[in-house]
Parts: structure tokens; sequence; C-alpha cells
């Protein structure tokens, strides 16, 4: 009877310091049908609550953070192994990687306009750097028959220095083919807290003179689909 007695003022003991159930039971080896029965009619005062509901906040924050570590790791362990799965491409391989990313992205030819330059849009950095390699390396095409523009929005003009740096350093280009800037005018629909964190704008790489190139180009993707 002491025992369970001395049992019944820790539990309490505890409660006001804050604890939950479970953190009391791992101290109290009670039922915790007995626990609720000898808390029950304790009051808690206003920062004994405040302290239990920080403390319940904190478990709770502190099992979200193991959880996202958790799956950031298993997302890591995911990505490894499907970058094993690739593997080294071959250089067809990556002649068709190529073509089908122009497929997705790139300016195609029309029976209205069957005159089009080879040209691609956008904004990931990595996208971009695969495509001017494929140029580069699939289609031996010459650096200095690329032209590279950046598309950002007009908000955005006192950045257009820092831009410009971002975009050589991403694509492994000489800033000087970076000096072709326009100005978008259209309402940016995506909501951004601060449109100066990892806004750039976008990159137009062009291949001068290449509306055979994209005539042959055209053919390639209908071999992919045929």
């Amino acid at each position: 009877m002491i025992s369970k007695t001395k049992d019944r003022e820790l539990a309490i003991k505890l409660r006001r310091q804050g604890l939950s159930y479970s953190q009391i039971l791992a101290q109290v080896p009670v039922a915790k049908s007995t626990l609720s029965l000898w808390l029950r009619s304790v009051r808690l005062s206003i920062p004994e609550q405040h302290m239990l509901t920080q403390k319940k906040l904190a478990a709770a924050k502190r099992g979200g953070e193991s959880k996202r570590r958790q799956r950031l790791l298993r997302t890591a362990e995911l990505i490894e192994k499907a970058q094993g799965d690739v593997g080294t491409l071959s250089k067809r391989e990556k002649w068709l990687v190529g073509a089908a990313l122009y497929w997705a992205e790139g300016s195609k030819q029309r029976s209205a306009s069957i005159s089009n330059a080879v040209t691609f849009n956008n904004s990931d950095p990595v996208m971009l750097r695969f495509f001017k390699e494929w140029l580069l390396q699939s289609l031996e095409i010459e650096l200095s028959h690329l032209k590279f523009e950046i598309y950002i929005h007009e908000t955005q003009k006192h950045r257009v220095k820092e831009a410009q740096k971002y975009w050589a350093r991403r694509l492994v280009i000489p800033l000087r083919l970076l000096q072709t800037v326009y100005f978008k005018k259209n309402i940016i629909k995506r909501t951004r807290k601060n449109p100066e964190n990892g806004y750039y704008g976008l990159i137009r790489i062009t291949v001068r003179s290449s509306s055979a190139l994209n005539r042959t180009i055209t053919g390639w993707i209908e071999g992919i689909v045929t």
C-alpha cells in the first residue's frame, strides 16, 4: 500500500512537471487505467499546462524531424541506387537522350514554318548543360555556333549581372556569351516569398543557321516513335 501511495505521489509530481502519460508510465510501473484514475483529479495550473503543451510540441517536432531525416536518407538511397541502374551512357544512348529531350523541350518544325532554327528554352541548369554538351559532343557543333539568351522578369533588372554570372558558371561557358538579355513583362504567376532567392530567369539556346538540323532532329524523333 505504501508503495502504491509513493507511486501515486510520484506520478502526480511528474505530471505537474509537464510529463506525458507515456513518459510517466516509463517511471511508474502501473497500468495505464490506474494512472488515468490517479491523475483524473489533478488540475494543472496555467504555467503547468503551458509547460505540458510545450513538451508535447517539442516531442512532436522531434518525431517530425526524425521522420524527415529518415525520409531524406531513404530518398538518397533510392537516388543512389537509381543512378547505379543507369550506369555509363554510350555515345548512341546520349544521342538518343538528347533527341528525346529536344522532342520534349525544343522548337519543332511545323508545316506552316519549316525553317525554324534549333532552339531550346528552359530554366533547369542541369537540363540546359546536358543539352549544350549534347550539341557540342554528340552533334559536334562548335560553341561559336551557339547563341545564349537570358529571359528574366523586368522586376529583376537589378540582378542581371548576377544572373549572367550564375548561368556562365552553371553552363560552363564564357561570360561574354551571355550578353543578350530580354525582360519579360508578364505577371509572375508562381508565388514566391522572395523572388530573388533561386530565380535567375531562363535560358534560350539557339544553334545558328540550323533549320536543316532541326528537320534532321525531327526525323530522329519520328524514328524513335516508329
